[in-house]
């Protein structure tokens, strides 16, 4: 296999884008150590962590950028294996294995660019081919860009787009899946990702890619051929094809990602044809896309500080700028808490909600295996940005200073922004296909940034205080209320809300509990932020809805972090203050660790030099639910 020489700085075109005090659980409520197995499925469920956007070698812009690992590889680094990183070192999980995983490679193109870099076959008799592994630069980004205008552009191209070369392939995709699958120890799926786009001219007649791309997973067999963007950009014609597939037997859902470079497109408010939304669209819409991918190593969709100037942590993650562009993304219709409130607005309008979505993470890693941990932290696009001097956290040419440096125009707007994320994290009753699938269908799941926070959370009308102290407390929060994901039908008394929220060991302890509402008022939306649980004794400020800062603290000169602040647990009853009846309310809980250094001053100090003045030096990392919606009865 010859190695292809796009080890280069210079790639045009790059399409990346692809309770209190104790950390004892109820014996209910303990999630499976890796490896083992229930004797019988938990009613009460456990939770499993995952991975649910991995690209291996399959994907056009893994391979050009020296990726080699197959399917079969990403699995076995999923099961805690090592592997090797395009630029020679090893990748390893440094925490316990996953749980379930799916790889989800590019439909467009599938498999492809390993075609044209083996001798012999058809496609790589073709000029394209001789000029993509070529030992000429620009050819090699003359040649990338045509795979990946088409891409963009939904086109196949004559005499190089080949069937069955992405029959064969997604056949072995679908194999390696059966293949790794373990039941009670190792879920995994048969997936792969639809890359829509949404070009948008730059100036001097430039474009940009508006994001849309989805993660399509099935729950248990699948399709003979994936639907790509080659099919139809329109997101809704994959919806058509997925109800087709679902009536003979492949059910699937569709996992919208990176919607903070959507540029508007992901959550607006009219059809991808600019037409209005009707209840059908609503209804196949969260029929087909049940939960969104939240955060991912290109950045958090949670919110942006211009559409949440009264939340302090809104700035987390952001990373703005429309795939391989110096464009920024537009604000409105990116973010998931704006589609929240817009979700409930229609569903007054309409009569359903097309954004009535659960949360999860995962990592769009396209080297095989997800970088999550901010001490070991590869970032996703192969050689490009496999080393600290490329992604811009160290000064090139072994420089000690900051003094007088160049950054990379790529790795200073777009690789250096990038962060290390996320989790899928589900509640099943069993590690299996069809429990997690189903988990993710009711909703059942949250998001991390990368870290192993265990989080419940339960809402009902009958729930008080007294049920923390419980031992049958989960238990009753299934049979009285519903799990983040469900609809809490009712009138009259407010909501109560149960929040149980873990640290994880390897990671800092927790600093706060909040938890977010969402609600529409006279045709306007509204949100705000309410502090639930506070670590350290400390007590909500009424006035505020704050707790007080624990005073925690990060060493930069070696990211040692306070030992005494922060809780291993915070476990709370909450009931909504301005409860309105016949308002119709989402609610949602964001929990915040202590802080801790961020991957990119990490690097600098394994290298003996200053963290990059223009990057954070610390980050918070946090854990997000599901929603509960708040649905009023009509009295």
């Amino acid at each position: 296999m010859k190695r292809n020489l796009l080890a280069m700085a210079a790639v045009g075109g790059l399409m990346a884008g692809c309770s209190g005090g104790s950390e004892s659980t109820e014996q209910n409520d303990v999630a499976l150590a890796p490896g083992e197995t229930t004797e019988q499925p938990n009613p009460d469920r456990n939770v499993y962590f995952g991975d649910l956007h991995i690209h291996t070698r399959n994907s056009f812009d893994a391979y050009i950028f020296n990726v080699r690992t197959t399917p079969e590889d990403a699995y076995k680094f999923g099961m805690g294996e090592g592997i090797t990183h395009p630029s020679g070192y090893d990748l390893k999980l440094e925490g316990p294995a996953l749980d379930f995983m799916a790889v989800t490679d590019h439909a467009a193109y599938l498999g492809h660019l390993p075609a044209m870099d083996t001798e012999g076959t058809e496609i790589s008799k073709l000029d394209m081919a001789k000029d993509m592994f070529s030992a000429d630069p620009d050819k090699i980004i003359a040649a990338f860009q045509l795979i990946g205008g088409a891409v963009r552009d939904g086109r196949k191209m004559d005499g190089v787009y080949d069937p069955k070369i992405i029959g064969d392939v997604w056949k072995a995709t679908i194999d390696a899946a059966d293949k790794y699958y373990k039941p009670g120890k190792f879920t995994t799926f048969s997936a792969y990702e639809y890359t829509a786009t949404r070009v948008t001219q730059g100036e001097g007649g430039g474009f940009a890619g508006g994001n849309l791309h989805r993660n399509v997973v099935f729950r248990g067999s699948a399709p003979d051929m994936p639907f790509g963007t080659l099919d139809s950009t329109n997101p809704e014609e994959l919806w058509n094809w997925m109800d087709e597939q679902r009536a003979a037997g492949h059910d699937g859902l569709s996992i919208p990602h990176n919607s903070n470079v959507s540029d508007g497109e992901m959550f607006k408010l009219e059809t991808y044809n600019g037409q209005p939304l009707t209840k059908a669209y609503a209804d196949q819409r969260i029929r087909n896309e049940p939960i969104v991918e939240i955060t991912q190593v290109k950045g958090t969709s949670e919110t942006h500080p211009s559409l949440s100037p009264n939340d302090e942590w809104a700035d987390f993650g952001i990373y703005e700028y429309l795939l391989s562009s110096q464009i920024k993304s537009k604000v409105n219709g990116s973010y998931v808490r704006e589609a929240l409130a817009n979700g409930l607005m229609l569903e007054d309008k309409i009569g359903s909600n097309p954004f009535q979505f659960g949360l999860i993470g995962s990592t769009d890693s396209h080297v095989a295996g997800g970088s999550f941990d901010e001490k070991n932290f590869w970032s996703k696009v192969g050689v490009v940005d496999g080393t600290p001097e490329a992604r811009g956290s160290v000064p090139p040419g072994g420089k000690k200073s900051w003094e007088g440096v160049t950054v990379d125009p790529r790795a200073a707007s777009w690789f250096s922004r990038w962060g290390a994320s996320g989790y899928a994290a589900v509640w099943a009753e069993e590690n299996t296909r069809e429990a997690i699938f189903d988990a993710m269908r009711r909703k059942e799941t949250y998001a991390t940034t990368g870290t192993r926070i265990k989080l419940r959370f339960f809402g009902g009308f009958g729930f008080d205080a007294a049920m923390l102290d419980d031992p049958e407390m989960v238990s009753k929060a299934y049979k009285d209320g519903v799990s983040m994901g469900g609809d809490l039908v009712g009138q009259g008394k407010a909501p109560g809300f149960i929040v149980w929220a873990m640290r994880d060991a390897m990671s800092a302890p927790l600093q706060r509990v909040q938890i977010v509402k969402v609600w529409t008022d006279g045709g306007k939306t509204n949100e705000k932020l309410f502090d639930v649980a506070c670590s350290d004794g400390g007590k909500v400020d009424p006035a505020t809805a704050r707790c007080p800062d624990n005073g925690a603290k990060v060493n930069l000169a070696d990211c040692s972090i306070s030992t005494d602040k922060g809780a291993p647990e915070l476990k709370t009853f909450w009931r909504d203050p301005e409860h309105k009846a016949g308002q119709r309310a989402s609610y949602y809980v964001r929990v915040l660790e202590n802080p801790v250094c961020r991957w990119s001053t990490w690097d600098a100090i394994r290298a003996g030099v200053p963290p990059n003045p223009a990057l954070q030096k610390t980050i918070q990392e946090r854990a997000w639910s599901s929603p509960i919606w708040y649905v009023p009865t009509k009295v």
